[in-house]
């Protein structure tokens, strides 16, 4: 079977060995982590403008096959934050039926990159357009979550970002001050119990063991205490969206054309493009933890078969969860068998106590997303950005603007144009050539020859090199050592070439030396060394030096 095919899940390998210990440890690791999913999938749904249930569905079942399928041991997937704004666009834009067609697209696609072995790419995303993006959306979520933070009777709200500050403007009065303290005694419980109690209580102690709950849990269950013992005026989830179901939808197959397709191929490539970049991210983060090494093209097909599944069982675009993997990597898991208790968790969740859910205000909600929002941003990098040249700042500081005030996509594509044009300004400038000095063994009593050694690589942003010995060639010979030059593009081949041929022309002898690996290769390949002597392509410099004295001194006349 080709490479290009292999389908291997990393619970294969992860099972190896397995045992009851390592099975103990993962139904805790399991346990622990769905409790911390359970209000961030309903969370997560009902800030991209679904109904909570959607959350769950795809926590369950995105979370399950990416935990079965996937490349890494101990990936969670599952709704996340990044995905909020850009679902919300396309439900505002395209409406449910095609948001349901996006994600499914989206998830061919990143099938189809795992497929073709594209999950290193990723990779090559620079730092600065990842970290611009991040914190862009992070802006978005929290500036969305003002609604419901302050209780403000909006019936409904734009995508963009004008639109929502001009939407919360126009309708600040209508807030509920019952919301708003219930939503900061929230976020002020989860601070408390998520920051501050971790370091004041003992190691050990059986205070540090009711730590393991996660303060979202803890919040949403004294948010919801309080809305019903002080008969407090707030929205809900049973309030706003109904009853949770009890238990899964059944499949839902859209009506699709290739028109609605071809209609849908950006949103879709944003999904597929965002959710890789997520998934792979997430998963380094889980390797660095662990010491492990996870295979990206699987963990890409298998978010790309949890996507494309998902929608049609009430779902929303999943990817990798960077908090809800740590938090499975903190409690011991060893491989994705933990994932699985984790989806079975959510599934027992919503078949035996799916009622209690309708009790919780959203305005308790909305703090834990302004939390995971707070900690989803890198905003030390604002502060660090003094210390970058010019160009990183700018790619970073133009991702972030375009993000918050434009959208994700148009944020990626400036950001990867200026990255790309910053990286070949920077290796332009570090490719460079240096004419060797007329004191250098083999260079005395050289006339009408110059000597020139190229560093660096030598492609389209660095031909102007070449261009310019082909300005000033000498009188006899052209000695180029390439002994130092790394790389050669098809755009450095043809100025070589041009050379080639101008000193052919002109009848002076052009000389290389030093051609290896792949300058050697592209030379062979462009007719670069048909063009050339062979007496005239030599090892090294000296060598060089000595054919060019050969063709530069006159012949000795015979007596």
């Amino acid at each position: 079977m080709s490479p290009s095919f292999f389908f291997r899940p990393r619970l294969i390998d992860a099972l190896r060995g397995y045992d009851r210990a390592r099975l103990s440890r993962d139904i805790g690791a399991g346990l622990t982590v769905g409790v911390v999913a359970l209000p961030l999938a309903m969370a997560f749904a009902i800030a991209s403008g679904l109904k909570p249930e959607a959350g769950l569905f795809t926590a369950i079942i995105a979370g399950l096959l990416i935990s079965l399928l996937g490349g890494s041991r101990v990936q969670i997937g599952g709704p996340a934050g990044a995905f909020i704004v850009i679902v919300y666009g396309i439900l505002e834009r395209y409406g449910l039926a095609n948001l349901i067609i996006a994600t499914a697209l989206s998830g061919v696609m990143l099938f189809v990159m795992g497929l073709m072995r594209l999950g290193t790419l990723i990779r090559f995303i620079p730092v600065a357009v990842v970290i611009g993006f991040t914190n862009g959306i992070a802006v978005l979520i929290m500036v969305s979550q003002i609604k419901d933070f302050l209780g403000l009777r909006v019936t409904s709200m734009p995508a963009d970002f004008f639109g929502i500050v001009h939407t919360l403007s126009a309708h600040w009065g209508t807030w509920n001050p019952q919301a708003l303290w219930l939503a900061l005694g929230s976020l002020a419980m989860i601070v408390v119990w998520q920051r501050v109690l971790p370091s004041l209580v003992r190691p050990g102690g059986g205070l540090s063991r009711l730590t393991i709950v996660p303060g979202s849990i803890v919040a949403l269950v004294a948010a919801s205490m309080a809305c019903q013992l002080l008969d407090l005026q707030v929205d809900t989830i049973g309030s706003r969206f109904g009853s949770i179901p009890s238990s899964l939808p059944s499949l839902a197959w859209p009506d699709i054309s290739w028109a609605t397709a071809q209609h849908l191929l950006m949103p879709a490539s944003t999904l597929a493009m965002l959710g890789a970049i997520e998934s792979l991210l997430c998963a380094r983060i889980a390797d660095q933890m662990m010491g492990d090494r996870h295979d990206a093209n699987q963990e890409l097909m298998a978010q790309g078969i949890a996507n494309f599944i998902t929608p049609f069982f009430g779902g929303m675009p999943a990817t990798g969860t960077i908090a809800r993997t740590v938090t499975n990597v903190n409690n011991g898991a060893t491989s994705p068998i933990a994932g699985v208790v984790h989806a079975l968790t959510l599934l027992a969740f919503m078949l035996v106590a799916a009622p209690l859910a309708n009790s919780i205000p959203l305005a308790a909600l909305s703090a834990i997303l302004m939390f995971v929002a707070w900690n989803m941003g890198e905003w030390h990098a604002f502060v660090d950005l003094q210390q970058f040249r010019l160009p990183y700042r700018v790619t970073l500081l133009s991702v972030f603007v375009l993000t918050v005030v434009v959208d994700l996509t148009v944020a990626v594509e400036v950001g990867l144009i200026a990255a790309c044009l910053t990286f070949i300004y920077r290796i332009s400038h570090l490719t460079r050539s240096e004419e060797v000095s007329t004191s250098t063994p083999g260079m005395q009593g050289l006339h009408g020859v110059q000597a020139h050694r190229l560093y660096g690589a030598l492609f389209f942003g660095a031909v102007k090199l070449v261009e310019a010995l082909e300005d000033h060639l000498p009188e006899r010979a052209l000695v180029i050592d390439l002994k130092n030059l790394i790389y050669v593009d098809s755009s450095g081949a043809d100025a070589l070439l041009a050379l080639a041929r101008t000193c052919r022309q002109r009848r002076v002898t052009l000389v290389l030396c030093g051609l290896t690996h792949q300058p050697r290769d592209i030379a062979a390949r462009s007719g670069l060394l048909e063009l050339v002597t062979p007496a005239h392509c030599v090892d090294d410099l000296a060598a060089g030096l000595a054919a060019a004295r050969r063709v530069s001194e006159p012949p000795v006349q015979a007596a």
